[in-house]
C-alpha cells in the first residue's frame, strides 16, 4: 500500500539544485521545454531540466515493480526499513532491469529500451520530486546509468505536490494510451487495489483503466486470491509464495474466475473443489490448455480420484460454530476440504521450492521438490485422460452439431426461398440441382445412420424410411 516516505539524504541540498536550474532556464529566455502531466484530471506543464544522473533517486514506491519486490523478502524489508540507502537503490536497480515474471533473468525489453538510448538518446524527458525523486523514468535513468551517461532530462514537480499526487500522476502517465511499456499484471492489479484504498469508487477505477466494472471486479477477485493462496503456503520457517510467482498466468487466472462465477450460485461445493484444481495446476505451471481441462467433466470423470491426497490431513469437523452467535452451521463438505489440504501441501511445497532463503536446507527443499513432482505428475496423468475424455466427447458430440448447423441452413433456405419467389428472382434451375445435392447427401447420411441399430430412433427410421421410398420410386 502507498506510504508516506521520508525526505532522502541531502534533500534540502539537492532541492536548492534542482530550484537553481529551473530558474536558470527561465531566466535563459527562447523556448523552455516543458512536460505536460495530469493531476485530478487537469493538465500540469512542468519545466524540463538536466539534472546529475549520480543525484537521482529511484522511487521505491513506484507501480513498475510493486510485485517484484517481493522477489527477495530479506531485501524488500531492507528497503522499507531505508529505502534511499545504497543497498536499497540496487536492490530497486536489479528489479527495474530484471524480468517481471522472473527476476532471475534480464528483461529483454528493458535490453531493447538500454539500445533504443544508446542509438537515439533520450527522447522523453523523465518526472522527479524537488528532493530528487524520480516518478517517471525509473526505468530509462536505470539504462542511462548502464551506458554510463551522467546526466538525464527530468520534468520537476512542484513543490507542493504530496506522496499521494506523485504516485497519483505516476498512475495517469502509465495508463495513457501511447504509453510504450505496460505495468506487468500483478502490478496492475496492486495499483487498482491502491486506489481503491483512496476511496475511489470501482466506476472511477475501471474508467481511469479502460476496462470494463465487472473487469475491475474480476481483477480484484484475483489479487485476493493470490493473497490468500500466499498466505496459505506459508510453512512454519516463514517461507511463502511471493506476488511475483503469479506474474504470467493472467489468462488463466481470468478463465478461473469465469468457470468459478458460472458454478457457484449452481454448487458451491463444486466451484470450491474446481477453484483448487485448478490453482494447483497453475501454480505447477500447467499451460492453458491443459488446465481448461479441469471442468465439470473432469469431476464427473473421476479424474480427481487419481490426484495425489493429502498426507496426514485431520478428520474434518461436521460443522463450527459461529463465535458470539451459539450457532452451529455445516462446514465445508469433505471432498472440498480434501482438495484444499492437496492444495494446500503443493502450495506450501512450491513456497520451499522457489525461496532463497539460507536457513531452508537442502534435506528440507529436496523433500518439498519431491511433493512437487508427484503432484506434477499425477496432474500430468489426469489432465492427458481427461483430454482424451473430452476428444472422445466431442467426436460424439461432432455429427449432431453437424446435422444441427445444416437444419439452421434449411430454415434459413426457406425464409429465402420465400422471398426470392415473391419478388420472381428465383434461379429455379439452380435451385433444382441444389435440391439435388441435398438429396444425394441425404442418402449417403441414411446409409451411415442405420448401420448397427437394430432399433433406431424416431429421426434415424424416418430418415431410412424417405431414402425406402425414394429407392422404390
Amino acid at each position: 500500500m502507498m506510504r508516506e516516505l521520508p525526505a532522502p539524504p541531502r534533500a534540502d541540498e539537492f532541492g536548492e539544485l534542482i530550484s537553481k536550474r529551473v530558474q536558470e532556464v527561465r531566466e535563459a529566455g527562447g523556448t523552455r521545454e516543458t512536460v505536460s502531466v495530469e493531476l485530478n484530471g487537469q493538465p500540469l506543464h512542468v519545466e524540463v531540466i538536466d539534472l546529475p544522473l549520480s543525484s537521482l533517486y529511484y522511487n521505491p514506491s513506484t507501480h513498475r515493480i510493486r510485485a517484484q519486490r517481493s522477489h527477495d523478502p530479506e531485501r524488500d524489508a531492507a528497503l522499507d526499513k531505508d529505502p534511499w540507502g545504497g543497498e536499497s537503490q540496487d536492490y530497486l536497480h536489479f528489479l527495474l532491469q530484471a524480468s517481471p515474471a522472473n527476476p532471475d533473468l534480464r528483461d529483454k525489453d528493458f535490453d531493447t529500451l538500454r539500445d533504443s538510448l544508446k542509438e537515439y538518446g533520450q527522447n522523453d524527458p523523465g518526472l522527479v520530486t524537488r528532493h530528487g525523486v524520480l516518478v517517471n523514468g525509473n526505468t530509462r535513468a536505470a539504462a542511462l546509468r548502464e551506458l554510463g551517461e551522467q546526466s538525464m532530462r527530468v520534468g520537476v514537480l512542484p513543490e507542493s505536490f504530496t506522496w499521494a499526487d506523485i504516485n497519483a500522476v505516476e498512475l495517469a502517465l502509465q495508463l495513457r494510451k501511447d504509453h510504450r511499456r505496460d505495468y506487468s499484471y500483478i502490478n496492475r492489479l496492486l495499483a487498482m487495489e491502491e486506489q481503491a484504498s483512496l476511496g475511489r469508487t470501482p466506476e472511477q477505477i475501471a474508467k481511469d483503466f479502460r476496462i470494463q466494472t465487472r473487469t475491475y471486479h474480476q481483477e480484484r477477485w484475483i489479487l485476493s486470491t493470490i493473497r490468500e493462496l500466499n498466505e496459505r503456503s506459508r510453512t512454519g520457517g516463514g517461507s511463502g509464495l511471493r506476488l511475483v510467482d503469479w506474474e504470467g498466468a493472467q489468462e488463466r487466472l481470468k478463465e478461473l474466475h469465469r468457470l468459478y462465477v458460472k458454478l457457484e450460485s449452481v454448487d458451491r461445493d463444486q466451484a470450491e473443489v474446481l477453484k483448487e484444481l485448478r490453482l494447483a495446476a497453475i501454480l505447477l505451471n500447467f499451460s492453458k490448455t491443459d488446465v481448461r481441462h479441469i471442468d465439470e467433466d473432469f469431476l464427473k470423470g473421476g479424474f480427481r480420484d487419481q490426484l495425489p491426497k493429502a498426507s496426514g490431513a485431520a478428520a474434518q469437523p461436521q460443522s463450527v460454530s459461529v463465535p458470539g452467535l451459539g450457532l452451529e452451521v455445516p462446514a465445508a463438505s469433505s471432498v472440498v476440504a480434501e482438495t484444499r489440504a492437496m492444495n494446500d501441501e503443493i502450495l506450501r511445497a512450491a513456497a520451499v521450492v522457489r525461496s532463497d532463503a539460507p536457513a531452508l536446507g537442502d534435506e528440507q527443499k529436496s523433500s518439498a521438490q519431491e511433493v512437487c513432482d508427484r503432484a506434477q505428475q499425477a496432474f500430468d496423468k489426469a489432465i492427458e485422460a481427461a483430454g482424451r475424455s473430452a476428444r472422445l466427447r466431442k467426436r460424439k458430440q461432432l455429427a449432431p452439431a453437424r446435422l444441427a448447423d445444416a437444419c439452421a441452413s434449411i430454415d434459413q433456405c426457406v425464409s429465402d426461398l420465400v422471398q426470392a419467389r415473391s419478388s420472381r428472382s428465383l434461379d429455379e434451375e439452380q435451385f433444382d440441382e441444389a435440391v439435388v445435392k441435398l438429396r444425394d447427401s441425404l442418402l449417403k447420411l441414411a446409409q451411415q445412420a442405420g448401420r448397427g441399430l437394430p432399433q433406431p430412433g424416431e429421426g434415424v427410421s424416418w430418415l431410412l424410411d424417405a431414402v425406402s421410398s425414394e429407392g422404390t420410386r
